[in-house]
């Protein structure tokens, strides 16, 4: 049993299926990619997974709870954070404040609105957001404004919001999208470091086979909405349907 496991799970939207039988197993602590090519059903997916879409019938459980009919906001309160494809940041906010806003409400009920009407919880709040940005090698950039950062440096800034809310899922819609090889790199690094160090579960959807193979322990790969192949990514790599339909050479 996996600490997401998804069975059966369909989706229409009119007369166009976008998810046919889907079953999904994501094992703890592990870093778990969906693949495919555009239209293969990714998004649609794990807006599922978050709340924002319902499927027409399956179920979607997490840690052993349905997150079916619970909002965004409670499935956050869960257990799960999202990465999207543009960072959500605040830009007119420096990047020590973009941190410190998810600690107002973390899914432990340890801080809330009122969290500053006292000395102590403020500084309680700062330091645990200066840790984060020193987790994450941000914190020479905590005076920055959010909107001069770098794409690179926006979606590790992001990355750091999340790590606040304590996550035990983190799923990352095309995390690298856009970004230059160096950045790309840098972000694989940081997402091995979190799973690694905070024992967090990652489920990924990327296009760049290069992030894929460097991180994923496994992987499924969607065609037209229903799972083609769900292996390890060295079988991956090696299984002719996959390599003539979706994948190539990997990169």
């Amino acid at each position: 049993m996996g600490i997401l496991e998804v069975k059966g799970v369909n989706k229409r939207f009119g007369g166009l299926q976008a998810l046919g039988d889907v079953n999904l197993s994501v094992q703890e602590n592990t870093v778990h990619a969906i693949i495919g090519p555009n239209g293969a059903g990714k998004s649609t997916l794990l807006n599922c997974l978050v709340g924002k879409l319902i499927p027409d019938t399956g179920s979607v459980m997490f840690d052993g709870n349905s997150v079916l009919g619970r909002t965004p906001h409670e499935i956050n309160q869960m257990g799960i954070s999202r990465v999207f494809q543009t960072p959500e940041i605040f830009g007119d906010l420096t990047v020590m404040e973009n941190v410190m806003i998810p600690c107002f409400a973390r899914r432990d009920g340890a801080y809330r609105m009122h969290a500053f009407e006292t000395v102590a919880n403020e500084a309680t709040i700062v330091a645990e957001a200066e840790q984060i940005l020193e987790d994450v090698n941000m914190q020479d950039k905590r005076d920055m404004h959010a909107a001069s950062l770098s794409r690179g440096d926006k979606r590790r800034l992001e990355m750091a919001m999340c790590l606040v809310q304590q996550p035990k899922l983190l799923l990352l819609d095309e995390p690298t999208a856009g970004m230059a090889r160096a950045d790309t790199n840098n972000t694989i690094d940081l997402l091995k470091e979190i799973n690694e160090t905070r024992d967090i579960t990652m489920c990924i959807i990327e296009h760049d086979m290069h992030v894929v193979f460097s991180l994923a322990e496994r992987i499924t790969v969607l065609a037209q909405g229903t799972p083609l192949v769900e292996d390890t990514p060295d079988n991956i790599k090696g299984h002719p349907k996959v390599q003539e339909a979706y994948l190539g050479q990997a990169h």
